[in-house]
């Protein structure tokens, strides 16, 4: 807390006269208070000051006019803008600059009158701005050298008054400070969040800049003033206390600052004395131009004198303070201290730049914390940026060299920033500091992930091999355009040699990326690059090399994406977001020359390189960027050549690169938008239909009854034509075409009699899947009659069943692309049925056969959920990771496809107790997706949701029941009892809000009773039900529960267990008691284990209490919740969930409050049930 400085002041007799009383007695006591005073910053009203009516901050002194007289200064100098009186230096800062310098100047004026207490004064201000809400006493000592006053120079804690205290020598003045314990604690001003925290700092630093420069010419030199002053911030700055030794550390750096603009101020007076004693001399004449020299050298000795003095000022305070706070262990001081040590060396070059004390500031960038090293980044590039100081840098770089390279590897991205604009800064004004081996280390930063850095190291990659002069007998007017492509041929072949050299890196977007800043002129150069390409190597002119040749495509793709859609590229942060209007501009205009460029051009370059795919498949890429608003796109000629060439390539090729980089451009050709779109349109129509004509000329020979008999010719052909479709109607409607009834065919052929090839089948697959896909997405605008939508559930019943037959296929990539198209079709279809308006014809209603639903979750047991070393289904390698995260990556694709059937209640909630069986199991793989899945279930019905829960760990515990009664070799899909505590657990952990999921909890309580205990008959052979264990994994639901409904579910499970007879000393009956305590322990925020402990004999929670006896009930879904039988749940409103009449996802829920006691032989007086308790019934 920061104390009221009007609290502070103590009085001393009023009749007394301070420097009388000084000399007249060895030790006065002047108590600094602050009792009663609250946060000055708090009390800012007219109202709340206290006018400055005793002249001083200490005492009505002698000198009381010339304090107000400051203050009335001060007021008037800044009263227009606020009506506030300062009282104390402290509360100078408040009040800005202006009125600072004021104040100060009366500080001055009443310092000159009575130093004592002026000097009171400046230390009271200082102890304030730490945040020390407690006492100063001083009093006073006439030798530093007593060793009785150097003995009681402590700081100690006295914890039986709860104080702590520090008594220091600032001489004259021995002061003691006291103050609470708890100091450490209060956010004192410089540590204070927000903006008030870096005014204060800012004010603070002025307000010790402006001391000591209206101080230069006056009291600065009296030998008093700044050695008390010194020696208080050197004692406060040792302090334990951070608040002491943070703020003091500040001032002690600043002041040093400050005297160091002193000490430049006397040397310019120096030099210019000298100058003028110089000058003097050589006009000298007689007697009297001896005495004008007598008196400039005078002045000049005066001057040094002050110097030295100013020179020793700061010697004390580097010494005293900055030698040991530099490694403090606050890293704002240490960080404070590198700042104001690289300002001393820039600023007063000759006494502080050498190596003495370079060397902190190379020590201290091995700090760990990243401002730290920071600011000394920061500091080293004012010194290397200034041509004079490099000479006394040798020896500093030759050292520290290796540390500033290694910090661009930094793991704080803007220290790695800063270091890497260093060592650009000392490759320009240093060039033989980094060696070859240096640069090319810091070349490869130009594919950094981090966009700033990037452009750093591609500057500097610029600057050192792509910044090539023009030659000198090119300047003239008439080869100027010559020189031009000269000079970029030449940067382009540097950059190729770095970019072929560079082996670990293979990404030309990044490298576009980084030198787009600094060689976007180069890289924009589009007449030339392809001028480079198109030209044809001649005896003269070595040409370039395929492999070059691809590159400078790919350089050329980079640079129309960056012009075209600015330096946003997937895998590199840190880019500006915003684009100015400049940019905008700017980006526009680079869109306008690229469209005017390419449009002509780019039919020669598909026409030069359409043999080879790499090259045409970046080209390809080129008229995605164009822009509509273009008048040269406008001529009918230069589209129809355009078109033609982008033609005759697809019709080449049937690459997946190439027909993807022909779908996205002809999709974005044919927008309506473009000025082109008709001529786009007609090509692309002639190229669907010519394939459609060959595919079915192909599958008529191919197809004879049952059958595909097709040569490899052939079969290489249809393959070819279904790839290109595909990759078209992956993005574009080819409906009208109707390749549904033409592919169709080719999925009824038997793969025993002689089906089509898998790879044909897996195009087949994807094609059908868009045609559905594409059919149900156009309901609105195709289904105008019944008859149509009929004929598109019949296509959709049609492909799911063959589909369905084409999961048993041999081939792993037809079974996973059969599932995946039938999971998009269904979903697809689901979605259409909601959206889609009733007043109009839409697609009918189409629920999968239980046959494909069984035969989709078997597919996700066999493909998903497969372990590394489970047998017959490992599909990599042992050593390949890349292929590993491959084949992880299809079956995250695989899963959630499935699940999206379940979110969109295609298939019923119950199906996913089989994937959520797995979430603790293959959480490191699909925890996300199961996760994701239980919440979006539980959002669309939260009974149902828990039912499925339940289910899932029900199942799991009759398969490991059945598993141990039949003591086989255990099988992998089972699940050990610890592994499905462990499940249960997660699952409790999902019910976050408890009155939100009341229900729920309730439910799964209620079914786990009727699993364990219902058709269960006692008997001399079975004497505790079969699946009682199954209670210890319902025991952690528990937690869940609200209090009311903790004692109805006890009550409930009393019910259940009062026809048995229970032995509860017996092992078999340990589940039971378990359960029992866990609901009775957490009712009464027990744990379970630590209930059972204290009442019972040790029992083991993880313990399986299993033993091998007949199965009584199967596997089955037990009741649920709300069954026939009439079980309801009845809730106080309390507790109720109110729900809206709109909410889809509300539970209609019956009230009734009503008293619920339970009955039974076993109760206690601790059972019984309050009368006013409201419950949940779970009975009938």
């Amino acid at each position: 807390m920061i104390a009221d400085p009007t609290a502070t002041s103590a009085s001393r007799p009023s009749e007394q006269n301070e420097n009388s009383g000084v000399e007249g007695n060895s030790s006065g006591a002047v108590n600094h208070s602050g009792d009663e005073s609250g946060n000055e910053n708090r009390r800012k009203s007219v109202r709340g000051k206290r006018r400055a009516r005793d002249g001083s901050e200490n005492a009505k002194r002698s000198h009381v006019t010339a304090s107000r007289g400051g203050v009335s200064r001060a007021r008037r100098g800044h009263g227009k803008q606020r009506h506030v009186e300062a009282v104390t230096l402290f509360e100078v800062v408040t009040m800005g600059r202006s009125a600072m310098q004021a104040v100060v100047d009366d500080w001055i004026e009443a310092y000159v009158m009575d130093r004592d207490s002026a000097l009171l004064d400046i230390i009271s201000f200082f102890i304030q701005c730490s945040g020390c809400k407690g006492v100063v006493t001083a009093e006073m000592c006439q030798s530093k050298e007593d060793s009785d006053v150097m003995s009681k120079m402590v700081e100690e804690l006295d914890e039986g008054a709860g104080v702590q205290y520090k008594k220091f020598l600032a001489f004259p003045w021995i002061l003691t400070v006291t103050w609470p314990m708890d100091i450490d604690s209060v956010e004192y001003p410089l540590i204070q969040s927000g903006p008030y925290g870096r005014w204060f700092h800012s004010e603070f630093c002025d307000f010790v800049s402006v001391l000591v420069a209206q101080c230069q010419h006056s009291v600065i030199f009296d030998s008093y003033l700044m050695n008390t002053l010194i020696s208080l911030l050197t004692e406060l700055s040792d302090s334990y206390v951070r608040a002491f030794r943070h703020t003091c550390t500040l001032a002690a750096v600043k002041l040093l600052s400050s005297l160091v603009g002193v000490a430049l101020s006397l040397s310019v007076g120096v030099e210019n004395s000298q100058k003028l004693l110089e000058v003097e001399k050589t006009k000298a004449s007689g007697r009297q131009g001896t005495s004008r020299l007598e008196r400039i050298q005078k002045k000049i000795s005066e001057l040094q004198e002050k110097r030295a003095e100013i020179e020793s000022m700061m010697d004390t305070i580097f010494k005293g303070v900055f030698l040991k706070r530099y490694r403090d262990v606050l890293p704002e001081i240490r960080s404070m201290c590198m700042e104001e040590l690289a300002v001393w060396m820039k600023l007063y070059s000759s006494a502080f730049l050498n190596d003495s004390y370079l060397k902190y500031m190379g020590w201290m960038m091995y700090d760990k914390i990243p401002d730290v090293r920071l600011k000394c980044v920061l500091g080293l590039q004012g010194l290397y940026g200034d041509p004079l100081l490099l000479p006394k840098l040798d020896l500093f770089t030759s050292r520290f060299k290796e540390r500033m390279i290694s910090m661009t590897l930094d793991k704080d991205n803007e220290v790695a920033v800063q270091s890497m604009k260093l060592l650009l800064l000392i490759s320009k004004t240093c060039d033989d500091v980094l060696s070859p081996d240096h640069y090319k280390q810091l070349f490869q930063f130009v594919y950094s992930s981090q966009r700033p850095l990037a452009a750093l190291a591609g500057e500097l990659l610029y600057s050192r091999l792509l910044n090539i002069s023009p030659a000198s007998d090119a300047q003239d007017g008439g080869n100027e355009e010559d020189a031009h492509k000269q000079q970029t041929v030449a940067r382009l072949k540097t950059l190729l040699q770095f970019y072929q050299e560079s082996e670990l890196h293979k990404h030309v977007v990044y490298l576009v990326d980084s030198l787009w800043d600094c060689g976007g002129a180069l890289l924009k150069d589009w007449p030339t690059l392809t001028s480079v390409l198109l030209q044809d190597p001649s005896p003269q002119t070595k040409g370039l090399t395929r492999a070059e040749q691809a590159v400078v495509v790919e350089i050329l793709v980079a640079s129309v994406r960056q012009a075209s859609e600015g330096p946003a590229l997937a895998g590199r942060s840190g880019g500006k977001k915003v684009m100015s209007a400049r940019e905008k501009k700017t980006q526009v205009d680079d869109c306008t020359k690229l469209t005017e460029h390419f449009f002509t051009v780019l039919p020669k370059l598909l026409s030069k390189f359409s043999s080879s795919w790499d090259m045409v498949a970046s080209l390809m890429k080129i008229p995605q960027y164009f822009i509509p608003e273009c008048p040269a796109a406008e001529s009918t000629q230069a589209a129809s050549h355009l078109m033609a060439e982008m033609g005759a390539v697809v019709d080449l090729h049937s690459g997946p690169a190439i027909l993807e980089a022909a779908a996205r451009t002809y999709h974005s050709l044919c927008g309506e938008e473009t000025a082109w779109h008709l001529s786009a349109r007609a090509a692309r129509d002639s190229l669907v239909q010519c394939w459609i004509d060959r595919l079915a000329a192909l599958l008529g020979d191919a197809l004879k009854g049952d059958t595909f008999s097709a040569d490899k010719e052939k079969t290489g052909d249809i393959l070819a034509t279904l790839k290109k479709l595909r990759a078209f109607h992956n993005g574009q409607d080819l409906s009208r075409w109707n390749l549904f009834q033409l592919l169709s065919p080719l999925l009824s052929v038997e793969n025993t009699q002689g089906g089509a090839p898998p790879q044909v089948l897996l195009e087949v697959l994807q094609c059908l899947c868009y045609s559905i896909l594409w059919s149900l997405n156009t309901s609105g605008e195709t289904l105008t009659s019944r008859e149509k939508a009929v004929a598109q559930r019949v296509q959709l019943s049609m492909f799911c069943e063959r589909s369905h037959r084409c999961l048993s296929h041999s081939n792993l990539g037809v079974r996973e692309q059969a599932f995946l198209g039938v999971c998009d079709v269904l979903t697809a279809h689901s979605y259409q049925l909601h959206v889609w308006d009733p007043t109009s014809y839409g697609p009918l209603l189409y629920t999968p056969n239980p046959k494909l639903q069984r035969a989709l979750l078997g597919f996700i047991f066999v493909h998903v959920f497969t372990g590394p070393d489970s047998d017959g289904h490992s599909r990599v390698s042992e050593d390949s990771e890349v292929e590993k995260l491959e084949d992880l990556h299809k079956r995250r694709n695989l899963l959630a496809a499935y699940c999206k059937l379940i979110v969109h209640g295609v298939l019923e909630m119950s199906m996913a107790a089989g994937v959520f069986m797995y979430y603790v199991k293959y959480y490191n793989d699909f925890g996300d997706i199961i996760k994701e899945t239980l919440y979006r279930t539980r959002q669309t019905d939260k009974i149902e949701s828990a039912r499925t829960l339940v289910l899932c760990l029900q199942q799991l515990f009759v398969r490991l029941k059945r598993e141990q009664e039949s003591g086989g070799r255990a099988h992998p899909g089972v699940q050990t009892f610890t592994s499905i505590k462990e499940l249960a657990r997660r699952f409790s952990l999902t019910f976050g809000d408890l009155i939100k999921f009341r229900e729920s909890v309730a439910m799964i309580h209620r079914n786990g009773i009727e699993f364990v205990f219902q058709g269960f008959a006692q008997t001399p052979d079975t004497p505790s039900p079969l699946y009682l264990s199954y209670l210890t994994i319902l025991s952690e639901f528990s937690s869940k529960l609200l209090k009311p409904d903790k004692k109805t579910v006890y009550a409930y499970l009393q019910r259940n267990t009062a026809e048995h007879i229970i032995n509860l000393r017996e092992e078999c009956w340990q589940p039971l008691i378990y359960y029992r305590a866990s609901l009775l322990a957490v009712a009464e925020g027990e744990d379970a284990v630590s209930y059972v402990s204290s009442d019972r004999r040790p029992y083991l929670p993880n313990r399986s209490p299993f033993y091998k006896q007949s199965s009584l009930i199967d596997g089955n879904k037990s009741p649920g919740p709300f069954s026939s039988k009439g079980h309801k749940l009845c809730f106080s409103p309390s507790f109720h969930e109110k729900t809206t009449e709109g909410d889809i996802f509300s539970v209609p829920m019956e009230f009734s409050v009503k008293t619920v006691r339970p009955e039974g032989p076993a109760h206690s007086a601790d059972e019984e049930v309050d009368d006013d308790t409201v419950e949940v019934d779970l009975e009938v």
